[in-house]
């Protein structure tokens, strides 16, 4: 009887256990703006590269202009740029900028990307 019962616990935690062999990328922490370069252009004007420095950035940061994803580059993990379309500055406004970092892919998926707090960038008359 307490092979049996035994056999049956081995069974039971073998068939219970847990292997950290999966394969994926954790997400990358928060990124953090501590400048933007422009900080600001004048309304009507042409498309420009935005130069956006912090820290936090990874490869697959995105810049966020308006609440919009811009095509960026990944220049260093203290600086990113955004192509800003001449669209984007057609109207004299404040806008938000900010940067989002990817969420984690294959079995750390369930962790999305992680944004910074935003920055204002101005469009003058």
């Amino acid at each position: 009887m307490k092979t049996i019962c035994l056999f049956l616990l081995v069974l039971v935690s073998v068939g219970c256990g847990y292997s950290s062999h999966g394969s994926g990328t954790v997400a990358a922490g928060a990124p953090s703006i501590s400048s933007l370069s422009p900080t600001s252009t004048a309304m009507g004007g042409v498309a420009f590269t935005l130069t956006v420095n912090g820290s936090g950035f990874v490869s697959g940061s995105v810049v966020y202009f308006h609440g919009n994803s811009r095509s960026t580059t990944f220049v260093s993990p203290t600086k990113v740029s955004a192509a800003i379309t001449a669209a984007d500055i057609a109207t004299a406004q404040t806008v938000p900028v900010y940067v989002k970092n990817p969420g984690g892919t294959g079995i750390y998926m369930n962790q999305g990307g992680q944004s910074s707090a935003s920055v204002d960038f101005t469009i003058t008359q």
